[in-house]
């Protein structure tokens, strides 16, 4: 069986909560293996030679309780291939472990930090690690950012020393997912590419733009050159008829809603108030540029 050779984060964010993964590896589809993660329970990323297995039971186990030291030692003591093994895990307090067999290939290895823990096999060597904890806790903003910075770092110290092609990123919270009916926060995959985990960033970067809450101090009022810009596009793509004037009439409303609704940015746009959130004016600058 071919192994991962991948390095991993996998994390907690106490003040959400969240609990979260971030995985490369010279290795396709590498998230549809590593990553697990439940609301409440924890994060597992499992790899090298992986048992698939640890993330299902290790969940299930942390989920009634078990710290992810308690939790990780027992699925190993059940395992006769341990050795081959490479785990990382957070439970639902944050606390973590990381294992590496005394099988996996060099440079094999991993750390804890407060509320993480970072692993890999078939490294470029210890220092891919060492710079993943580093941006981890030196990095602000959303656990998400925090993950990907970590990754972001381990890839460019050197990572997975054979190469690179796939890379994920999943992050969840109580309700979480869309519509609020699951735990899925984030969960982006890049399966086969030359540079996979810029790749990433760019994926979580428009799911920002596409899900970002709104901020009041960020929104633009629909008038003047704003309005005249977004009604030359709506010109341009066929949604509108009529002159680019600046004015907020039933025309342009109308016009509006089509548009907004063809791209997706209900949720950034308010067509009571006419207003739309500028980073989403400002991509679809750059999505229409003028002729």
């Amino acid at each position: 069986m071919p192994r991962l050779s991948t390095f991993s984060i996998v994390a907690h964010d106490p003040a959400i909560p969240a609990w979260g993964v971030a995985v490369a590896s010279k290795f396709p589809a590498v998230g549809a293996v590593v990553p697990w993660a439940r609301a409440g329970a924890g994060a597992v990323a499992t790899q090298s030679e992986a048992n698939t297995s640890f993330g299902p039971l290790g969940l299930e186990r942390m989920a009634d309780g078990e710290s992810a030291q308690d939790a990780l030692r027992s699925l190993l003591a059940e395992d006769p291939g341990r050795g081959m093994r490479q785990v990382g895990m957070v439970d639902a307090s944050g606390r973590p472990a990381t294992f590496t067999g005394d099988n996996c290939f060099e440079w094999a290895g991993g750390k804890v930090g407060r509320h993480f823990a970072v692993q890999g096999n078939i490294l470029a060597g210890p220092e891919v690690v060492d710079h993943m904890a580093e941006a981890f806790e030196a990095t602000p903003g959303g656990l998400p950012d925090r993950l990907l910075a970590a990754l972001l770092a381990g890839d460019r110290a050197g990572g997975d020393r054979r190469g690179r092609q796939s890379a994920a990123l999943l992050v969840v919270k109580p309700a979480g997912g869309y519509g609020g009916h699951n735990d899925r926060w984030i969960d982006y995959r890049v399966d086969d590419h030359l540079d996979p985990v810029p790749r990433l960033v760019e994926l979580l970067e428009m799911h920002e733009l596409y899900f970002g809450q709104s901020v009041p101090s960020d929104r633009l009022r629909l008038e003047g050159t704003t309005l005249i810009a977004i009604q030359e596009i709506m010109l341009r793509q066929g949604y509108y008829v009529g002159k680019a004037d600046g004015r907020c009439d039933e025309a342009t409303l109308i016009a509006l809603r089509r548009f907004v609704g063809s791209e997706n940015f209900e949720e950034r746009t308010d067509l009571e108030s006419c207003t739309i959130d500028r980073p989403v004016f400002d991509f679809l600058l750059r999505r229409y540029p003028g002729s």
